[in-house]
């Protein structure tokens, strides 16, 4: 009984997670959760404690299921400049497939940063927690890319700043300006390129 009850609350917590990517977690109602989970009221309270438990759950997943995975390639990849540009690419994918289809989704954690995370303190340290893990996978890439050429410390962290501002802006407009999100990820890339060859 104890493990159809965690398989249930993945299942919801997976199912809240595409909610509130789609609409955020202001325009995400409990209607709206109760709909996409399957689950009525009592059981998400009962589960979850309220909405922002539940949504609070669904970042965690985001981060495990979606953004760590992405940000390990970054630094366990064999090639670094392959992962690099990889790590672009698979951003310009998502923009067209996540989670639904159309309108592209973006970034979970961006758009929280966009809403939530403005009045919120606890959600705005998940975001930046995201852009220093962001950051530092980046950094990681970069280094291991660049090792036969001479980089101070403030040129790749200048660099890092570049990437990580070009990958976030791209999630963000992706829900509304695809073509521009997209045209960011290619900077990006040619940027990796000029910087590591």
């Amino acid at each position: 009984m104890g493990r159809t009850q965690a398989f249930e609350s993945a299942a919801a917590v997976r199912a809240a997670r595409d909610a509130f990517w789609e609409r955020g977690y202001e325009g995400t109602s409990i209607v709206d959760l109760e709909r996409a989970t399957g689950l009525n009221r009592s059981s998400l309270y009962h589960a979850f404690g309220n909405k922002r438990g539940l949504f609070d759950a669904a970042v965690g997943d985001y981060l495990e299921a979606v953004v760590r995975p992405r940000l390990r390639a970054l630094v366990n990849g064999t090639s670094p400049l392959e992962s690099l540009h990889a790590y672009f690419d698979g951003l310009a994918i998502a923009i067209d497939t996540l989670p639904g289809s159309s309108p592209p989704y973006g970034c979970l954690l961006i758009n929280c940063a966009a809403g939530l995370a403005g009045h919120d303190d606890a959600a705005r340290r998940v975001v930046d927690g995201y852009r220093a893990e962001l950051e530092a996978a980046l950094r990681h890439g970069l280094a291991a890319a660049t090792t036969d050429r001479i980089v101070t410390r403030t040129e790749l962290d200048a660099r890092v700043r570049v990437l990580a501002s070009l990958s976030m802006s791209a999630m963000l407009l992706a829900r509304v300006s695809p073509g521009e999100a997209l045209a960011l990820l290619t900077t990006a890339r040619e940027h990796i390129t000029s910087w590591c060859g």
